[in-house]
């Protein structure tokens, strides 16, 4: 996964590859509304593909959502093309648990 920072002109067309995501500075987020032990399943699923790309989240667990935030720390905490290779995974992922969007 390229983990060079991408230009601005770069996250807007990768953002728009995936709705739900939204970009809060140098970071993009997504929350799914799934009760508690769903989102706890959600996560192991998700910390499983995240081993193999090496590449993670910050995950925030709440009893009815769940909440990921990505961003590239190796890369300065900017944004790169892991970061939404890494949020398309976890759209999949989301959605064999049906997950829905949660609205914050």
């Amino acid at each position: 996964m390229g983990k060079d920072p991408l230009p601005d002109e770069e996250i807007a067309a990768h953002l728009a590859e995936l709705p739900g995501w939204v970009r809060e500075g140098d970071t993009i987020t997504r929350a799914f509304s799934v009760r508690y032990h769903g989102g706890v399943a959600l996560i192991v699923n998700v910390a499983d593909a995240e081993r193999l790309v090496g590449h993670h989240a910050d995950i925030d667990l709440r009893w009815d959502h769940v909440r990921f935030r990505i961003t590239t720390h190796d890369a300065g905490y900017r944004l790169t093309a892991a970061d939404f290779e890494l949020a398309a995974r976890i759209d999949r992922i989301a959605a064999a648990h049906q997950a829905q969007a949660h609205n914050a």
